[in-house]
């Protein structure tokens, strides 16, 4: 499903005319340099395409026949290529070298008087010919650009003098290689795509940006080792996908990942597309609701606010319900793997990432963002909060609970829990995916007993959050007891005391007590705290603080102190007067 719906975007992409998707047999490749002929085949000069200064020149690009895969050995691309095609220059001058070279371009060569073994068809084409048939580069190796070419091994090709397409682009080359695709050469068999007999694709072209693949591109269907492969069949054949399939689900997806594509975001290791089967204003917005605004950028919370008060009130509108599509991919050697897929409709879309936001809602400060990324989720949980350091799968995992309605995965709870401990903070990102977690996991067991919520719940009797609220009162008392503190008992307990709570708080607790009488000493009132305290330790069980707590109630412990401490700095009570 996931290449017939890729097919299918392709096929919607080619009927759109503010789409420049390039057509069948075609591809859009970065040209720095073009070699300008007249119609006698020389050279007239050689057109540079890149604009800004620099090594930030970036080449324009243009629709050419599609490139060969060049894993090993000699492939000419048709009337665009490197300077060891279009001239035969070696790259160190070797023997082994130059004789590659000149095999390099005579492939090119041959393939052009193959694919256009008849002369005078088209003026360009015979230009080329010409050029290539005369082999003196002379004016090209003088030109002032030759160095540069030379160096950076550009990829070039042919425009003739006067006209305003390539010469890879004239009406001769489109019918030749619709004739190409079109033949039915080589292996038929049924695609496995589109039901439809013809020749099989035995090389997949390449997958390019996903985000730690290979630069050269990767591969979703690849057999390259005899133990991948069936009844003697090669590499692709064992997978029968037509050509005309191939193309179209690799193109869309380049196309997708391209660099400046806004239906892609990042999600951990997770290169993440997404596309609905006809044009909808959800494929723009999707990336604000889970991508991460680029640096400099400040996040569009209009639309999440828009979102949730939509799907709050049951008003969608009818188009919602436009198949939508949601495909993440991470490296994988030299492949490509499908770390997520999505397949439903707007509609539900939406309904799953509203309740998404409302799972991981809880009390902010003024200075946090309105609402939490994905990415945001993500780097809570790795060692100090880089990127590159998110548990790998991780961002697939959560992208997938979020797109289905499933649980949060467990690796996620476990992280925040232990970079909390690790770190002795607790954020609130982190404070986030814990009341997420907590909350969405009751939802979907069923259970009746009420977990936290978005602010403090003062009538919450779990141990674990009732021992969070208690340790932020005990570092309230210790702030009030000495306004000069660098470091609070947080820095120096607080993983101890959701780890062992029993041995902890006795200590904490008679720290308490001489905290207090130095309040009282310096003539501050004491009143509210000691009945905060009070009112927090009757909720703990006849049988005591327990030596240990689970994982979801440590879990609960950081929420707790999270709420009481958000609670401290909103409250309008002054602390000192009591009440």
């Amino acid at each position: 499903m996931i290449i017939k719906a890729l097919a299918d975007y392709y096929e919607r992409m080619l009927n759109d005319p503010n789409c420049d998707v390039a057509p069948p047999g075609f591809e859009k490749k970065a040209i720095p340099f073009l070699l300008v002929l007249g119609k006698d085949g020389r050279l007239v000069n050689i057109r540079d395409t890149r604009t800004g200064e620099g090594k930030k020149k970036t080449a324009r690009e243009f629709v050419v026949p599609h490139g060969e895969k060049k894993t090993y050995g000699i492939k000419a691309n048709l009337l665009w290529d490197n300077p060891q095609y279009l001239f035969g220059v070696s790259k160190s001058g070797s023997a082994k070298d130059l004789e590659r070279a000149a095999e390099s371009f005579s492939q090119f060569t041959k393939r052009i008087e193959e694919t256009f073994p008849v002369d005078g068809v088209d003026t360009g084409i015979m230009a080329v010919k010409k050029f290539l048939i005369e082999k003196d580069f002379t004016k090209v190796f003088a030109h002032e650009y030759w160095p540069e070419i030379e160096e950076t091994k550009a990829n070039l090709t042919f425009i003739l003098e006067g006209d305003n397409h390539l010469v890879a682009q004239s009406p001769e080359v489109v019918k030749r290689i619709r004739e190409r695709d079109g033949a039915a050469n080589g292996v038929g068999q049924v695609c496995a795509v589109s039901g439809q007999v013809e020749q099989s694709a035995e090389l997949h072209p390449s997958i390019k940006g996903v985000w730690g693949a290979q630069s050269s591109g990767a591969n979703i269907v690849s057999f390259n080792l005899d133990s991948f492969r069936s009844f003697g069949k090669k590499q692709g054949l064992n997978a029968p996908i037509g050509h005309t399939t191939t193309f179209a689900y690799t193109t869309a997806l380049n196309t997708l990942l391209a660099k400046g594509s806004r239906q892609r975001i990042q999600v951990g290791d997770a290169s993440t597309v997404f596309w609905a089967d006809e044009a909808h204003p959800f494929e723009h917005d999707f990336s604000a609701f889970l991508g991460e605004p680029q640096k400099g950028e400040e996040p569009d919370y209009g639309r999440i606010r828009s979102l949730l008060s939509a799907v709050r009130s049951g008003v969608l509108p009818p188009e919602d319900n436009t198949p939508f599509y949601v495909l993440g991919l991470a490296p994988n050697a030299s492949r490509i793997a499908v770390r997520f897929w999505y397949e439903g409709n707007v509609r539900d879309l939406k309904e799953k990432i509203a309740r998404h936001f409302e799972d991981i809602e809880i009390v902010r400060s003024p200075r946090d963002r309105e609402y939490i990324s994905l990415f945001q989720l993500l780097v809570a949980t790795a060692t100090e909060g880089k990127a590159d350091n998110i548990p790998p799968n991780l961002g697939g995992e959560i992208a997938r609970a979020v797109l289905v309605g499933a649980s949060y995965p467990r690796t996620l709870l476990s992280g925040a829990v232990r970079r909390f401990k690790a770190e002795q903070r607790i954020t609130r990102a982190r404070a986030a995916i814990i009341k997420g977690f907590l909350v969405r996991e009751s939802r979907l067991r069923g259970t009746t007993t009420k977990e936290v919520g978005e602010m403090l719940d003062t009538k919450n009797e779990n141990i674990g959050y009732v021992l969070g609220r208690m340790f932020a009162v005990l570092e309230r008392i210790q702030e009030q007891a000495n306004t000069s503190l660098n470091k609070t008992i947080r820095d120096t307990y607080f993983s101890a005391a959701t780890s062992s709570p029993l041995v902890i708080f006795k200590r904490l607790q008679e720290l308490a007590v001489h905290h207090l009488a130095k309040i009282r000493n310096s003539g501050k009132s004491t009143v509210w705290l000691e009945k905060l305290m009070g009112e927090i330790m009757g909720k703990v069980p006849a049988v005591g603080i327990p030596a240990t707590l689970s994982l979801e109630d440590q879990g609960r412990f950081a929420v707790g102190y999270y709420h009481q401490r958000q609670d401290f700095f909103k409250s309008n009570k002054e602390e000192g007067k009591g009440e």
